[in-house]
């Protein structure tokens, strides 16, 4: 490990009743799957027995929002990607096509797993855990953040009009635009989820529809790929997300480093 690395993974952010922190043991790690699992299986209906884990969690990073008593509230992992050349092999990678993305120049960051406590409603978590997000995000000159964000459930009808807005308003640049290779997709268009006359479309119903932290990239100017991948184990349709560090408005990213400089 390098001392830059080092260095990062000894960042604390503290901030009011809250701190973040890098997870540093493997008693950390197994906290955030218990979280993840009563996030992402349990309160859902996903089918996984009693931790949420995969072959992911061995290459990422995970980062902790806790209390100051040490209670866990919010917890992420985070996957270094050094270049497009190795997006393949990363978490979506095993549910999206991206070989347009093979030549981005940049590092990227693969963001899941993101998940927070139901009992929690302080909105100060959420901002610090984007905190220390910014600040692994500008340490490590990040270009672009992806994921997969989840609608729970796999039932499509129920998400009829956040998929129309995603597919008119939000979707990937040509450039970097993720193509099919899950076996079950929802594909927008196909649906007839596309509405081409604008007044049919619902904007307040459709943001109600969106998972939170799909609003948030939005909010970041975030694209998502065209279509969603029914994952049945999981009880959950996921699009494909990014968002080019470049692009957050400026107020939006003024704001996340605010937060982050609390440290």
């Amino acid at each position: 490990m390098s001392t830059f690395q080092s260095a990062l993974e000894d960042t604390v952010l503290k901030a009011g009743a809250y701190v973040a922190r890098f997870a540093r043991s493997s008693y950390d790690i197994q906290r955030c799957q218990l979280l993840s699992y009563q996030c992402f299986v349990k309160d859902v209906g996903g089918l996984a027995p009693t931790c949420e884990t995969d072959k992911f969690d061995s290459q990422c990073e995970h980062i902790m929002v806790e209390d100051r008593t040490g209670v866990l509230l919010c917890s992420y992992r985070l996957l270094l990607v050094g270049s497009g050349r190795g997006i393949s092999t990363s978490y979506s990678g095993q549910y999206y096509d991206l070989k347009r993305l093979l030549s981005y120049s940049a590092p990227m960051l693969e963001l899941g797993r993101f998940c927070v406590d139901p009992a929690v409603c302080d909105p100060d978590v959420l901002r610090v855990a984007w905190g220390m997000l910014a600040i692994v995000v500008d340490a490590r000159s990040v270009g672009l953040l992806f994921g997969c964000s989840s609608f729970v459930g796999t039932d499509a009808s129920k998400y009829g009009q956040a998929f129309n807005l995603l597919a008119q308003s939000h979707q990937a640049p040509d450039i970097w635009h993720p193509d099919v290779k899950a076996p079950q997709v929802i594909r927008f268009a196909a649906m007839g989820q596309v509405v081409k006359n604008s007044s049919k479309l619902d904007h307040s119903a459709a943001m109600a529809q969106m998972p939170a932290l799909l609003k948030t990239y939005l909010g970041m100017g975030g694209w998502v790929s065209d279509h969603a991948v029914v994952d049945t184990a999981m009880n959950t349709l996921h699009v494909f997300t990014g968002v080019e560090i470049s692009n957050i408005p400026p107020s939006r990213a003024k704001a996340l480093r605010a937060v982050a400089a609390w440290t």
